[in-house]
């Protein structure tokens, strides 16, 4: 059995979705030692900036997530945390000035590997390796340009959730308030496993091409298995065997056609193909690679004397969420992160059977505590 995404249109064009801002910051010198003459990031807003630029909230999204965080009046379609963020919700865009950036190195607007170097040519293979502490330095660049010095609050879930965690590390007179939802302090050992295995799965795809394949068929086959992987990671045991348990997919049996070709599915099965081939219809392979080689890097006390020291220099006001049923970033590590910033640190807990994905489902949950905390 094959997975099949023949029909998936190479995703390296973007098309800019209604709402979304485009400004260039400027060069970027990256943490390794890459260079880029001229960025670019894409940005979405919600609420009006008040005149001393002193409401601004920081949305920070996941691996493969993008800026819509929430509807417009530009873009109605609901964002990943739609139940938190509009009119009179829990991050209400009445009293605040909400934006969400998508990360350098993405695809969904900002300068990436499928972005055109001086030469109009894909940077590809030659785009810089990107470190989480690169997209908070570009994110404040931007942050300059709009002219807001300090942050109210800047919160993310997963990949998010580090991004904030490490803008709070790197500029503390700039965050009054972080938000730490779904993610540790660093990316254990078993993280970096799963992740390189994704990587892997994408690199090894014949069409990858070292990273330059821009003008030919995109690795989409190895991007869907990436997702794959990931997928599992992001749901819970629980959860995957109460929806499909064993059921074979509609027609298909698995049995039946293993003497020839296995062409049968479980559900779970056509569960993940499908999870595949979306994602291979609308990322970039070589994003996927920047962004969640990104992920593992994050590591708040690289450089920092540890973990422990580099929270004692953040004076932003935390607020750290785990969910209960997590297989990717376990609770545990969401209680040392707080232990780091004090014995009085709570942890909040979203109580989902789902497992990861829960901090983009449930977060309502803790929506209360979120504001009592953070001051929303």
């Amino acid at each position: 059995m094959s997975l099949d995404l023949e029909s998936v249109t190479d995703p390296a064009t973007y098309v800019a979705e209604p709402g979304l801002k485009t400004v260039s910051i400027g060069e970027l010198s990256f943490e390794t030692g890459g260079y880029l003459p001229e960025v670019e990031l894409a940005y979405e807003t919600w609420g009006t900036l008040n005149a001393n630029k002193s409401n601004a909230i920081l949305i920070q999204h996941a691996l493969t997530g993008d800026t819509h965080a929430a509807s417009s009046e530009a873009l109605p379609e609901a964002g990943w945390w739609e139940n938190i963020i509009g009119s009179g919700k829990a991050i209400d865009t009445n009293k605040w000035f909400v934006m969400a950036v998508n990360m350098v190195g993405g695809c969904y607007g900002s300068t990436g590997p499928a972005s055109l170097d001086e030469k109009q040519q894909a940077y590809g293979s030659k785009f810089p390796f990107v470190t989480i502490r690169d997209s908070v330095n570009a994110e404040a660049k931007l942050a300059n340009i709009l002219g807001i010095e300090r942050f109210h609050a800047i919160i993310g879930g997963s990949m998010g959730g580090g991004r904030a965690l490490e803008w709070a590390a790197m500029y503390p007179d700039r965050v009054n308030g972080v938000g730490v939802i779904a993610c540790g302090g660093q990316s254990t050992a078993e993280q970096i496993a799963f992740a390189q295995t994704q990587v892997d799965a994408i690199r090894l795809d014949p069409n990858f091409k070292g990273g330059d394949y821009y003008d030919g068929p995109a690795p989409v086959h190895g991007l869907g298995i990436a997702r794959q992987i990931a997928h599992i990671n992001y749901r819970s045991e629980p959860e995957l065997n109460a929806r499909f348990g064993r059921a074979f997919q509609g027609n298909e049996n698995p049995l039946e056609s293993a003497v020839t070709s296995r062409t049968g599915r479980y559900q779970v099965e056509s569960y993940l193909d499908y999870k595949a081939k979306d994602l291979a219809g609308r990322f970039d392979a070589n994003s996927y690679v920047a962004l969640t080689e990104a992920l593992m890097s994050h590591d708040v006390g690289r450089h920092r004397g540890g973990q422990a020291a580099a929270v004692a220099g953040i004076t932003a006001t935390p607020f750290i969420v785990a969910v209960n049923s997590d297989r990717l970033y376990f609770p545990e590590q969401s209680y040392q992160l707080a232990a780091d910033f004090g014995p009085h640190t709570p942890v909040h807990m979203i109580d989902s059977p789902i497992g990861h994905d829960g901090f983009l489902t449930d977060l309502h949950q803790v929506a209360d505590a979120m504001i009592t905390t953070l001051g929303l």
